[in-house]
């Protein structure tokens, strides 16, 4: 059994908090008004948008040492959505990673929807978690909650994958957006 911590009680951080009860795991949920809370999980879910990030840093950098941690954001330009603001061979992940070199950095969730996480189906196929990483031992962490969860893990590569990963989940959430596809269908692997 692994022990979970979910930072953002939004959509994506209840949704993926109820897969991992779903597979037996124990979890506990944060938002910005718990910093003074500390972190126990030994797998950390960053359940917040990107430009949060910055301040879940400031809080609570020294705790995310030596655990691994979930980076699920798109970091999109929210004002106009026509635009990733990382730069073009770089992603958020990566930028995570390199201000917690002590932590195992994963890229997941960026490219399912909260509904679909939720129900684990995206349309008629089941709903895929992406994987990216550079340590083998936590990306199949990962995969087993998310398996054990109901959810189809896949392993997507190394942590430079992240940069492909963050360009579909932007593609994905400007389809929605334009009302394209739903917000509970998505990408799926057949």
């Amino acid at each position: 059994m692994t022990h979970v911590s979910i930072i953002g009680k939004g959509n994506m951080g209840q949704a993926i908090s109820a897969v991992v009860e779903q597979g037996g795991s124990t979890v506990e949920l944060f938002d910005s008004g718990d910093s003074a809370r500390p972190v126990t999980g030994d797998l950390v879910v960053l359940a917040v948008p990107y430009p949060a990030l910055a301040q879940v840093l400031a809080e609570r950098a020294d705790q995310l040492a030596g655990k691994v941690v979930v980076d699920i954001t798109n970091p999109l330009n929210f004002e106009t959505f026509d635009s990733l603001v990382v730069p073009a061979d770089g992603s958020a992940a990566a930028e995570l990673a390199e201000k917690l070199p002590e932590s195992k950095v994963l890229k997941a969730f960026n490219t399912t929807f909260a509904a679909t996480v939720a129900t684990g189906q995206a349309g008629e196929v089941p709903t895929t978690v992406l994987i990216a990483g550079d340590d083998a031992e936590a990306k199949d962490l990962l995969a087993a909650v998310v398996s054990k969860g109901g959810l189809r893990a896949v392993d997507a590569g190394p942590l430079k994958r992240a940069r492909e990963l963050e360009a579909l989940g932007f593609l994905q959430l400007t389809l929605a957006v334009g009302e394209k596809v739903a917000w509970t269908g998505g990408f799926g692997l057949v």
